[in-house]
C-alpha cells in the first residue's frame, strides 16, 4: 500500500468517513469486520484491562474511547458504574481525560499529563501507577498488572496480507496486540499515506533469560519491519475514522527559555572545544516542552552539523532541525507536535520519511542503546535541590503533575544528563532551586548538569558540598541565593553529618511556607538578628 493516490478520504472534514475509506483496508478479512464505534466498544466489558495505542497526543484511538465515554454516562444515568483499567501513554483529552471526567477509569498507567486526569488522581479518585516507560513492556508481559483483555490500536491502514501500518506513534502497540485477547483497530484516514515505511517494529524482544543485544549502532539503524502484525482471528472489530491527532499546546519561547537555550548552546560548545564532545555532538534526546523546544531552536543556529537524535518524541523544534538539514536523522517512538508542526508534517511528510524512524517504546527508550550511543539528554524539571536531586513529577511533595515518562530512562544511561528549568515560577513565589526536593525522581547520581536562565552548574566530578555551591552560584535566582547560602553554611557548620549537610527541621520548610502563605520568599535578616532567628518564620 504505497500509492498515495489510492488512499481516499484524506481531504474529508474532521470526523467524516466515507465508505470509500475502505481502500485503507486492502485485506478482505479485515474489511469484513468494519463496524461502528459503538459496536466495537461493545467488545469491552466493565472491569476490563484495555491497552490503547498513542503517545502524548499522537496515534491514539479517537472514536472507540468516545463510545466508552457514552457508555459510562449512560450507565451512570441508570445508577450503574462502567469503568475499565487503561494502559496507555496517550494524554489526548478525548481519551484518558474524557474517560476520567465521567469516572470511566479505575486505574491508569504508565503516564499522564492531562489536567482532568491529574485532578482526579490528586483527589484520590483515580488509581495511577507511574512507571519508567522503558519498563512497561516487560512489566506487562510479566503479568505485573494482570492480564490484558482488549487492545484498541489506531493504524493508518491494513495491507493486502493483513499487515498493519502504524500511524503517528508506536508506543506499546506491538505489545498490546500480542498480549490482548481481543484487538480493535481504528483505521484513521486522516493519517498521511506516506507514513508507510517510516516505522521499525522489532518483535525480537524477550523476557530474561532469553534477551539478545539490540544491533543499533547509529540512530539510523533498522532492526525490524515497517509493519505491526496481528493474527486476524484476534481482531474483533475494525472502525473507520477520520480524526486528527491532538495538537500539543505550545507557547512562544519567553526570555527565560531563550536564556536557558543560550546557556545550553554555550555549554555544548565549550565541551566540544575541550574535546569531550565531537563536532557533530552525540545523538540528542529532548523531553517535551517549551524550554526544550527553545533549546532545539538554538542548536539550529549553532556550529554543530550534522546532528542526529535518539529520543522519545519528535517535537516541533526537532522537525525544524530536520527541515533545515541541521539534523539528518531522528529516531523516536512518536510525534508530539503543536498545530504548526502538525501542518508542516502533513504538508511534506514524504520528505521526512527517510529522516525519521518510529520504533516501539521499549526500543526508543532502551537503556542498552542509550548507553551505547552516548545520548545527550535534555529534560525539564519541576525543582532541583542544592545537591542535584531532581523532582520532575510532583508539586509540593504529594500532588502529581506529570508522570516521570522517559526522563529516567535517558537520565540514568545518557552520556550527559542535563536538566533545564527557570530558576523561579509563579512570578517568583516558587524557587525551583530548594534546600531539599519534595519528591525525588532523579537522584544526584543521575544528574550531570543543571541549567536555568541564571547559568550552568556542571556537577560532574564534584563532592556534594561543591555541587551545592555550583548550583547556588550559577542556577539559583538572586532573590533566593542568600537564603540558600545561609542554609548551606549553617547545615555545614551545625548539621549532624558533613558529607551532605542538611538541617532536617528546615529542609522542606520552603515548601511548607508556600503552602501556608503562597510564597517561598524568606524574610530578609533584620539588623541585629542572627540567621537562626530569621528561619523561625518559615517553620510550621
Amino acid at each position: 500500500m504505497t500509492d498515495a493516490a489510492g488512499w481516499l478520504g484524506d481531504d474529508l472534514p474532521r470526523g467524516e468517513v466515507r465508505m470509500t475509506d475502505r481502500w485503507r483496508i486492502q485485506c478482505k478479512a479485515a474489511a469484513d469486520k468494519v463496524v461502528s464505534a459503538e459496536e466495537a466498544a461493545a467488545f469491552i466489558s466493565p472491569g476490563d484491562r484495555v491497552g490503547m495505542s498513542g503517545f502524548t497526543g499522537s496515534g491514539h484511538p479517537k472514536t472507540v474511547p468516545a463510545a466508552l465515554i457514552r457508555r459510562a454516562v449512560d450507565a451512570a444515568g441508570r445508577g450503574d458504574h462502567f469503568a475499565v483499567s487503561v494502559w496507555t501513554v496517550s494524554t489526548a483529552p478525548e481519551l484518558s481525560g474524557g474517560l476520567a471526567a465521567v469516572d470511566g477509569i479505575d486505574l491508569l498507567m504508565p503516564y499522564q499529563s492531562d489536567p482532568v486526569t491529574r485532578a482526579k488522581i490528586n483527589a484520590g479518585l483515580l488509581g495511577y501507577v507511574d512507571a519508567h516507560l522503558s519498563h512497561v513492556a516487560q512489566m506487562t508481559a510479566g503479568g505485573f498488572f494482570g492480564h490484558l483483555d482488549v487492545a484498541v490500536i489506531e493504524v493508518a491502514g491494513v495491507t493486502a496480507d493483513g499487515a498493519l501500518i502504524p500511524s503517528s506513534s508506536v508506543g506499546n502497540s506491538n505489545w498490546w496486540i500480542g498480549l490482548a485477547d481481543r484487538v480493535i483497530l481504528e483505521v484513521n484516514s486522516w493519517q498521511p499515506a506516506e507514513l508507510e515505511g517510516m516505522h521499525d517494529i522489532y518483535d525480537g524482544a524477550a523476557l530474561p533469560p532469553d534477551r539478545r543485544p539490540l544491533q543499533i549502532l547509529r540512530p539510523s539503524d533498522r532492526i525490524g519491519a515497517p509493519y505491526l502484525r496481528c493474527p486476524l482471528e484476534k481482531v474483533s472489530a475494525v472502525v473507520l475514522t477520520n480524526d486528527p491527532d491532538y495538537a500539543t499546546p505550545l507557547r512562544p519561547a519567553d526570555s527565560d527559555s531563550q536564556l536557558i537555550a543560550g546557556h545550553l548552546l554555550d555549554f555544548l560548545t565549550h565541551e566540544s572545544r575541550r574535546g569531550r564532545l565531537p563536532a557533530t555532538l552525540l545523538p540528542l534526546q529532548s523531553g517535551v516542552g517549551n524550554v526544550t523546544n527553545a533549546a532545539l531552536a538554538q542548536l539550529g543556529s549553532g556550529p554543530f552539523r550534522p546532528l542526529t537524535a535518539y529520543t522519545e518524541v519528535v517535537q516541533d523544534g526537532m522537525l525544524q532541525l530536520l527541515r533545515s538539514g541541521t539534523m539528518t536523522m531522528a529516531s523516536a517512538t512518536a510525534f508530539s507536535l503543536g498545530e504548526d508542526g502538525l501542518a508542516e508534517l502533513h504538508a511534506d511528510v514524504a520528505a521526512y520519511r527517510d529522516k525519521i524512524i518510529l520504533r516501539p517504546l521499549e526500543i526508543s527508550n532502551h537503556p542498552e542503546v542509550i548507553r551505547r550511543l552516548g545520548c545527550l539528554a535534555m529534560n525539564g524539571m519541576i525543582e532541583a535541590d542544592i545537591y542535584g536531586n531532581v523532582n520532575s513529577s510532583h508539586i509540593m511533595g504529594s500532588s502529581m503533575q506529570n508522570g516521570i515518562g522517559g526522563s529516567g530512562d535517558f537520565a540514568r544511561h545518557a552520556y550527559l544528563a542535563m536538566f533545564l528549568s527557570p530558576s523561579t515560577v509563579k512570578n517568583g513565589a516558587i524557587s525551583c532551586i530548594v534546600p531539599m526536593v519534595s519528591h525525588v525522581d532523579h537522584t544526584e547520581h543521575d544528574v550531570h548538569v543543571i541549567i536555568t536562565e541564571q547559568g550552568v552548574a556542571d556537577l560532574r566530578g564534584l563532592p556534594p558540598r561543591r555541587r551545592a555551591q555550583q548550583i547556588i552560584n550559577h542556577c539559583a535566582h538572586p532573590d533566593y541565593q542568600p537564603a540558600l547560602q545561609d542554609y548551606l553554611d549553617r547545615a555545614a557548620a551545625t548539621g549532624p553529618g558533613k558529607h551532605t549537610p542538611h538541617l532536617l527541621s528546615e529542609a522542606l520548610s520552603w515548601h511548607v511556607r508556600y503552602l501556608q502563605e503562597g510564597t517561598m520568599r524568606l524574610l530578609s535578616l533584620p539588623a541585629g538578628r542572627d540567621s537562626d532567628t530569621a528561619w523561625d518564620c518559615v517553620l510550621p
